[in-house]
């Protein structure tokens, strides 16, 4: 039975090193009979959340802006796989942001259960993306029926485009290749 799974890039980078982990996510999440969704954050309009918790009686957060649309596809997917640039060891800005303009989802009937952690870097060190995977760790423990699934880490890779033939796509193509 396939799952709908919805893959969220988040660099603004054109040619970026994240969404290329991204796409070999996508591409064998795909592979697996699963029916994928790929949305970059690239061009999108999102604001930074007002704190006001009016999404919370409306089910949709009071901004008009493209966060909304992100929101419900997230609230509609079964997996979700996050994908970003790690900058000074967290998350990029748009992807916090977004997680924080989906708080509408909070009490909601959310089908996603499986979520996944895509990261790349300049740096190499392994423990690199901790924070960020803490910090998304700290948003999925929002949600009971949601967990880590797992996390891909490419690490030395900087300019748009290095990441070609690094390891983290054959890894990263293998984590959506096993979504069942």
């Amino acid at each position: 039975m396939s799952k709908k799974v919805l893959v969220i890039s988040t660099s603004l980078r054109k040619n970026s090193n994240s969404e290329k982990l991204a796409e070999a996510f996508a591409s064998g999440a795909e592979d697996a009979g699963n029916v994928v969704e790929f949305l970059s954050l690239k061009d999108k309009t999102i604001a930074f959340c007002e704190g006001c918790m009016a999404c919370h009686k409306l089910g949709r957060c009071v901004i008009d802006d493209d966060a909304n649309m992100i929101a419900r596809k997230m609230y509609e997917a079964e997996v979700i796989a996050f994908a970003t640039p790690i900058y000074y060891y967290e998350m990029s800005g748009q992807m916090k942001t977004m997680i924080d303009r989906a708080n509408s989802l909070y009490d909601s009937d959310y089908k996603f259960t499986d979520i996944y952690m895509l990261t790349t870097a300049a740096e190499d060190e392994p423990e690199v993306p901790n924070r960020a995977i803490g910090g998304l760790t700290g948003w999925i423990d929002c949600f009971d029926r949601a967990h880590l699934s797992g996390s891909v880490f490419a690490g030395g890779v900087n300019e748009s485009g290095t990441i070609k033939g690094h390891s983290a796509l054959k890894k990263a193509y293998e984590m959506g290749n096993c979504i069942k």
